[in-house]
């Protein structure tokens, strides 16, 4: 698995050659603000290692998959979600195109902030 898909969107923006709105960096993960949002708070988690979709995880990856989820809660509520249990985000992940995903680079979506964005 190449750690760069010259032809990717996301693996241009870590790269710094399409502009976003950073929330976070480090070596293996970049966050950013959602150019369309959906919630007050949306931005997406992305690992710096090109990766298609969730179907092509494996063992390799636990460490990066682990540490954007225990990293989401911490940089949603410096985004401006609330805090639990009143407040909250939500956490959306799209895998292929029966999933919704429409750019092919492993992304976690983090939503939240007040209501009534979130229905259902």
């Amino acid at each position: 698995m190449s750690t760069h898909d010259p032809n990717c969107i996301f693996c241009k923006i870590i790269a710094g050659q399409i502009p976003s709105r950073k929330v976070y960096e480090d070596e293996d993960i970049f966050a950013f603000h959602d150019i369309n949002p959906w919630a007050p708070v949306h931005f997406l988690m992305i690992p710096r290692v090109h990766l298609p979709s969730m179907a092509q995880l494996g063992p390799e990856h636990e460490r990066v998959m682990g540490r954007i989820m225990t990293l989401a809660p911490r940089l949603a509520l410096e985004q401006g979600c609330n805090p639990y249990p009143e407040g909250g985000f939500r956490i959306v992940c799209n895998n292929g195109a029966e999933g919704g995903q429409e750019v092919h680079h492993l992304h976690v979506h983090v939503m939240g902030g007040p209501r009534p964005w979130l229905r259902g």
